[in-house]
């Protein structure tokens, strides 16, 4: 089956990322099939996968914000920052209030400084740091700036064992698992992500994602193109120009054309049918730059390439 696009699939716990992959592929019968955005194997939630030419648009379709729910457990710490690991440290929550954890959220919004945690993906020259960790060396990594634009308390439980629901919205690359970490250690007591649930990443949103059980029916059904959303989906945010045949088949082959639009770093370009077929940068002299190409789908590429 070959299909171009992608799929807003929700992640069940106990899968990693690339498992769904793996499964979608074999149900499929695809190869050409990649994820935008790792999640952790114990969270659940919005996981999109590009399908056939969607791949090559990754860059420009996985830099947008997300936005997840978080179960934060104060009063203990684990190696993993996360109920999968081993507790390292204990402690007593009680004295944590509501009005409390309500006065620390700003702290830790806005652009901040945050480590990533050991048991991560992030390589340290060369090799990953959760391969490491599992190896019994632990590496710091360098911390990095990310940016958290919004972290709301949704409820509160007290107690030894203190925990809340928090939901934010944060940029590409974030750690939630670090996050819930560093609000333990301003709250005083040691705390760890409890679950993670992923709501949205950038248009995808939980609400019209699918299930594994559900894809299945789809795919056994032979209608799973309905579930395809098309390849300039999460692009909307990139403006457009649409070009005539000639001007469309001279993009395609990689060479600059003029056109009547603004400058822009970064542009959807269309042939006039209002097919996408690649990425653009419009210049100041309004020369538009083929920056990405997508092979042509309603008609064959003609005459030699320049």
């Amino acid at each position: 089956m070959a299909l171009d696009g992608f799929l807003n699939v929700l992640k069940p716990p106990g899968m990693t990322s690339h498992d769904v992959v793996a499964w979608v592929r074999s149900r499929l019968g695809m190869k050409r099939i990649g994820h935008l955005g790792t999640l952790d194997p114990a969270a659940a939630g919005v996981l999109p996968l590009s399908l056939g030419r969607a791949t090559r648009l990754f860059d420009h379709a996985s830099g947008r914000d997300k936005a997840y729910r978080a179960e934060v457990v104060f009063g203990l710490q684990t190696d993993t920052l996360d109920a999968e690991g081993t507790i390292v440290a204990s402690g007593d929550a009680a004295a944590l209030t509501e009005a409390r954890l309500r006065s620390l959220l700003p702290r830790f919004t806005g652009e901040i400084e945050q480590v990533p945690p050991v048991f991560s993906a992030v390589s340290v020259g060369g090799r990953r740091l959760h391969r490491s960790a599992r190896a019994g060396v632990q590496i710091a990594a360098p911390p990095r700036r990310v940016t958290v634009t919004r972290m709301d308390l949704v409820d509160f439980t007290p107690g030894r064992r203190a925990s809340a629901l928090i939901d934010l919205v944060c940029t590409s690359g974030t750690y939630v698992r670090a996050l819930a970490d560093d609000l333990g250690k301003a709250a005083g007591c040691s705390a760890y992500l409890g679950f993670l649930v992923r709501t949205r990443t950038g248009r995808f949103t939980l609400a019209e994602s699918a299930t594994l059980e559900e894809l299945s029916e789809a795919i056994a059904a032979d209608r799973v193109d309905a579930s395809v959303l098309p390849l300039d989906w999460p692009l909307c945010h990139l403006p457009q120009v649409a070009l005539p045949d000639a001007e469309a088949l001279a993009f395609l082959h990689g060479n600059a054309v003029q056109v009547a639009a603004e400058p822009a770093p970064r542009t959807r370009v269309y042939r006039q049918s209002g097919e996408l077929i690649g990425l653009g940068e419009i210049l100041p002299e309004r020369a538009l730059q083929p920056r990405l190409v997508l092979s042509s789908v309603d008609e064959p590429l003609e005459g030699p390439s320049p």
